[in-house]
């Protein structure tokens, strides 16, 4: 008996001491994939795809290969490693812009001290796309000839908030967005943006623009364009000649006070028309008769008399103008079921007026959600209120507190209002 049980023993132990030497194999040649040699060979095949640099960044995913660029940067700045075409030399006191590397896309010298614009800080500089010199000050006489004119590439020239006194000339056609408010532009090359085809916002609000300087330009030619800010200038009349492709125009805080007849005829795209605070006394009635806007600001002027509403218009500003009737009639000639109108919001107060708008309008204008009448002008030292400064037609609780932030927005801008100031609203060339 204990022979047999010695010889079972024996048996279940010999399985056991193979599988015990077959594991020492495995674990043999698994040490074998983990030598010297594969990682040799794995290490050289990561580094001839990425910079040496990513290796002691971790938890990096490298979507993108970067082989063919270097990590080059000026001492002065920072040029991210996950996206080195970039270089931030932003908020450092700079007095000078450093030498540019070839492979730089993206340049970012806001808020310096930065005075010139030298063509040798640009010699490598071939591949730019986007230059920030917002917020330094920079004079027109000391930004070189030609030196923005060499990118060929370039799609954005930032240089608001700063000393120039003319319009940068020349220019590369590639741009796209042309920011130049804030500064003292009071003239411009007569071929200063001659040929920027791809050119679909230009910036110029609070220069000391007048007409003379914007007649010698050709804004018809510029058939991209879609934006023009021009606030806070010295224009006296509407710009000439724009093309059909404009949907934003900004010309409040100006000096202008008429409008030409069919002016807006031209331009179907117009969506938001902002001319507060200039000195409009009459818009010819059928100005917007063929318009598809949504928004229109007229507040702050002289007028007298209300006008065709186009059945697109979604938000109308009529604040501080001497209107004594809202003339619904003139506003709503017709009513057509099948195509409403969108009014939703309307802004009437600081006028003249003695009595709410007359019920009709809500047949005119059934989208209707409020009416602020705030407090209306008697004479020059009188003011009253309407029984009914504000009218709201009945709103779904999302509605209503939706309507009553647009009110007390209105209330704080209109308190806040100082013709010229550096933050009146004006269509902000970095929303749109």
């Amino acid at each position: 008996m204990l022979k047999r049980y010695n010889m079972q023993k024996m048996n279940v132990a010999k399985p056991i001491q193979l599988l015990t030497i077959f594991l020492l194999f495995e674990v043999s040649v698994f040490g074998q994939y983990d030598s010297d040699d594969f990682e040799d060979e794995y290490e050289r095949e990561v580094d001839s795809e990425y910079p040496s640099i990513f290796h002691q960044i971790p938890h990096v995913e490298y979507n993108i290969p970067y082989a063919t660029i270097p990590v080059e940067c000026a001492k002065e700045c920072f040029c991210p490693p996950t996206f080195p075409v970039s270089m931030y030399c932003d908020h450092r006191k700079l007095l000078t812009i450093p030498n540019i590397p070839a492979h730089i896309q993206h340049l970012y010298l806001q808020h310096n001290e930065i005075e010139a614009v030298p063509l040798e800080s640009f010699v490598n500089a071939t591949a730019l796309r986007e230059i920030d010199l917002s917020h330094n000050k920079i004079k027109s006489h000391k930004i070189d000839n030609g030196v923005f004119a060499k990118f060929a590439h370039l799609r954005q020239l930032h240089l608001h908030h700063n000393e120039l006194e003319e319009i940068p000339f020349p220019l590369p056609r590639s741009l796209e967005r042309l920011i130049l408010g804030f500064n003292q532009i009071s003239k411009s090359h007569s071929k200063a943006l001659e040929g920027l085809m791809h050119l679909t916002m230009l910036d110029l609000c609070n220069n000391c623009l007048e007409d003379s300087q914007l007649k010698g330009i050709g804004f018809s030619s510029m058939r991209n364009l879609m934006q023009i800010n021009l606030c806070n200038n010295k224009l006296e009349s509407m710009l000439p000649d724009l093309p059909p492709s404009i949907m934003y125009l900004s010309l409040e805080n100006n000096s202008i006070s008429f409008i030409p007849d069919n002016y807006f005829h031209n331009l179907p795209n117009l969506t938001a028309l902002r001319m507060s605070h200039n000195n409009l006394q009459e818009i010819p009635y059928n100005a917007f008769i063929f318009s598809n806007l949504l928004e229109l600001n007229l507040g702050h002027n002289k007028l007298k008399q209300i006008f065709y509403i186009p059945r697109s218009l979604q938000h109308l500003y009529l604040e501080d103008n001497e209107i004594e009737v809202m003339n619904v009639t003139l506003m709503c000639p017709t009513i057509d079921p099948l195509n409403l109108s969108h009014l939703t919001y309307i802004r009437v107060d600081q006028n003249k007026l003695t009595a709410p708008i007359s019920t009709y309008a809500f047949f005119c204008f059934p989208h209707v959600r409020s009416i602020y009448y705030g407090e209306q002008k008697i004479s020059k030292d009188q003011q009253t209120q309407l029984r009914t400064p504000v009218f709201r037609r009945f709103l779904t609780p999302e509605e209503y507190e939706e309507a009553e932030d647009v009110h007390e927005e209105q209330d704080e801008n209109h308190d806040h209002e100082s013709r010229g100031s550096d933050n009146d609203n004006y269509l902000d060339p970095y929303f749109y």
